[in-house]
């Protein structure tokens, strides 16, 4: 069953789940399915963290460019900070993770940080994010705004 993990993805998840509907335990490629449902809960971190990445981005572009403000950097803020709720409600363990993951040398800061300085030309963003996670987060928060 391992040949057709590597061979054919689709078929080989179809029949393991399958086997394990069935319990068909002498079935299930017991090494790979677990290597799977790992990497489910990698894809979850791994997506807010790209999230967290454009929400800096558009931030640092909102309050260091407010002359070039636009809907379009005001939706993607809104939708990215909606998913990241909508996977953390799904997966609640996953609550503290933002917070983990927004500052550093990898963080999703660094990424936000790194992208609005070459789309923006800007240079001297600051190195470590000016908020908080609770305000990259909070739909009300806008830097450089009332609102």
């Amino acid at each position: 069953m391992s040949d057709l993990y590597e061979t054919d993805f689709a078929l080989w998840s179809e029949r393991q789940a399958d086997a394990v509907r069935r319990r068909a335990g002498n079935e299930i490629d017991w090494e790979n399915v677990a290597e799977e449902i790992e990497s489910l809960g990698r894809s979850d971190r791994r997506e807010i963290s790209s999230r967290l990445a454009v929400i800096c981005a558009h931030l640092l572009k909102w309050q260091f460019q407010p002359k070039r403000r636009s809907r379009s950097w005001r939706s993607s803020v809104v939708q990215n900070r909606r998913k990241i709720a909508d996977l953390i409600d799904e997966s609640p363990s996953l609550a503290s993770y933002p917070a983990e993951h927004l500052d550093g040398p990898k963080g999703a800061y660094e990424d936000g940080r790194c992208v609005a300085e070459a789309e923006t030309g800007l240079t001297k963003l600051p190195a470590e994010c000016p908020w908080t996670i609770d305000q990259v987060l909070d739909a009300d928060f806008w830097p450089g705004t009332d609102r």
